[in-house]
């Protein structure tokens, strides 16, 4: 099916030809482009920002695998389905957690230095969900930073890598028969190219991360505005499990009118022995779990959100005052640097903690080669759905599932290489000029997108919710397309393509989880409070029809 909807933007102004082009820099991304390069694959590596500011570096926790004594991959296996609340795809997750430990190998080798005992083996520490102390960290509590440096230092020093940097990727261009050919992305003005450009590619992969912008507090980078989902609805893809964002428990609370990107407080602090608590010191966890402070994530995130509403109030609190100044320096060194920033000594004084969105289980559906529904088209990372987590992310595995499954793409394409089967294609420039153009929202919908997401399809959501948050969107909208009829539009930028984005991917999410009539992991619906396997243990699968619209549609049982 050729591409029937695009964003609105100026006819590209210079063409740039690769074998595989690769739309993002973090873990997944760069994985990616490394791998292929080894084959003898031409890649260029497009990011939006700098290399090495998307969402891998804002990684505290660590990255799970089974690497210690006793710790097995079936044990790994266990925790990931229990957390993700029976629709883990069970092939998926028992791809990752067998090749987990082999790919993090791979990424010592590659250069990531992780922290060691006087043993020299790698230290371990839990997280929510797991039984085992199975995390490998670095820096203490900077992790994807170390994972960041090493990647981006060793894609630097690969001569046969193109990086692109400053440029937010539009849409996918396709040959005659379907199958991608490349993409359409605008550079902001730097580096030796500028504007709206085209790169012809024989396959892409997506690895954007996550859509956390889309809510008024994230702990996700500015950059994070669904950005692949978006390209890949319109390119016809479909992309599952929208409905299930994870919201972190323990994001540093700065005030009710806080917006944008907050701190994150790492669940290994919790791993670590600190307590929730309400406002008088009582710890709220024990009794509710068997783990307590350490449960799964949705499980934590919803009995914060029922003490503050018990409390009247919009945080609780996280106590680790019992730690002492010389392991919250040696263990966690940023939370401690950002917590003092901000006014608050967590070796003195509980730090106050509210949910915020936080990670998106769901995206652009792939198999577990990586390949999406269109031919050519690949994801991986936070903005593919693989099947791993399920309704709610295991807690440290999204490093890991970006790590195996860029080594399974890279492993695709290099076979397909071999054999021969990633010609050169050629755009289906009619077709292209062909599909519809999306009217741009004017910047200031981002706001307002935010708003409406937070308030309709938060940690709680409802029929009566996310109606409310249905018809802001479809207002909003409304007033792109009336725009456009009176020759009034907003101008194509970064702000209006990035706002866009954010519409369409919220209004799919509501989409879905307004279907979703039960409560699940991270979809939580008040008016449907308990779990319903008899109906929804399955995915709902999104498309945009060729006319516009929004469908999601039930997995077959």
């Amino acid at each position: 099916m050729p591409v029937t909807h695009r964003l609105t933007a100026p006819a590209p102004g210079w063409t740039a030809t690769t074998d595989v082009v690769v739309v993002g820099s973090g873990v997944a991304g760069l994985t990616v482009a490394l791998n292929v390069r080894k084959a003898g694959l031409r890649a260029v590596v497009v990011t939006k920002a700098m290399l090495d500011d998307g969402s891998t570096r804002w990684a505290q926790g660590g990255i799970a695998a089974a690497l210690g004594e006793g710790d097995t991959p079936e044990q790994h296996l266990h925790d990931t389905l229990v957390a993700g609340a029976g629709i883990c795809d069970e092939a998926a997750v028992r791809t990752l957690v067998t090749e987990g430990p082999e790919a993090v190998r791979h990424l010592i080798a590659t250069g990531a230095a992780f922290d060691r005992g006087e043993d020299g083996k790698i230290l371990l520490t839990r997280e929510g969900g797991h039984h085992r102390r199975r995390i490998a960290h670095a820096g203490g509590d900077a992790t994807g930073a170390e994972i960041s440096r090493a990647l981006v230092t060793a894609v630097r020093s690969d001569p046969g890598l193109e990086l692109i940097e400053h440029a937010l990727v539009l849409d996918l261009l396709t040959d005659a028969a379907g199958h991608a050919a490349g993409l359409t992305l605008h550079v902001m003005g730097e580096g030796q190219r500028d504007g709206v450009g085209a790169i012809r590619a024989r396959a892409v992969v997506l690895a954007t991360g996550g859509m956390g912008q889309v809510f008024s507090a994230t702990t996700n980078p500015p950059v994070s505005t669904g950005d692949g989902v978006a390209l890949a609805l319109r390119a016809g893809a479909e992309v599952t499990d929208l409905e299930f964002v994870q919201f972190h428990p323990t994001v540093l609370w700065l005030g009710a009118e806080a917006a944008g990107q907050q701190p994150l407080v790492s669940e290994a602090v919790r791993g670590e022995g600190a307590h929730l608590v309400d406002a008088d010191g009582v710890r709220f966890m024990v009794g509710q779990h068997e783990l307590a402070e350490l449960a799964p994530r949705d499980i934590v995130a919803k009995a914060i959100t029922r003490q503050m509403q018990l409390h009247g109030t919009d945080h609780m609190y996280l106590d680790g005052r019992h730690f002492g100044a010389e392991m919250w320096e040696q263990r966690f060194p940023t939370i401690l640097a950002s917590c003092r920033a901000h006014g608050i000594d967590p070796v003195t004084e509980p730090i106050p903690v509210a949910p915020a969105a936080h990670y998106a289980s769901g995206g652009i559906r792939t198999d577990l080669s990586g390949r999406t529904t269109v031919p050519g088209l690949y994801a991986c990372g936070e903005v593919a759905c693989t099947g791993v987590h399920g309704a709610n992310r295991l807690a440290s595995n999204s490093l890991l599932e970006g790590l195996v499954f860029a080594e399974r793409i890279a492993a695709d394409l290099t076979g397909r290489h071999r054999a021969d089967e990633l010609p050169e294609r050629s755009v289906d420039v009619a077709a292209a000029r062909a599909a519809h153009p999306v009217p741009l929202p004017a910047p200031e919908a981002r706001a307002e997108i935010q708003r409406l997401m937070s308030r309709g399809a938060g940690v709680l959501r409802s029929a009566a919710s996310m109606t409310g948050a249905a018809a802001g969107l479809a207002l909003l909208a409304e007033q792109a397309y009336a725009h456009v009829a009176e020759e009034k539009p907003a101008d194509p930028r970064v702000e209006t393509w990035e706002a866009a984005n954010l519409l369409l991917v919220a209004t799919a999410l509501v989409e879905a989880a307004a279907q979703r009539a039960e409560t699940r992991g991270c979809h939580w619906r008040e008016d449907f409070p308990e779990r319903d396997d008899a109906v929804w243990q399955r995915h709902l699968i999104t498309t945009l029809t060729a006319s516009g619209d929004l469908v999601s549609t039930p997995e077959e049982q």
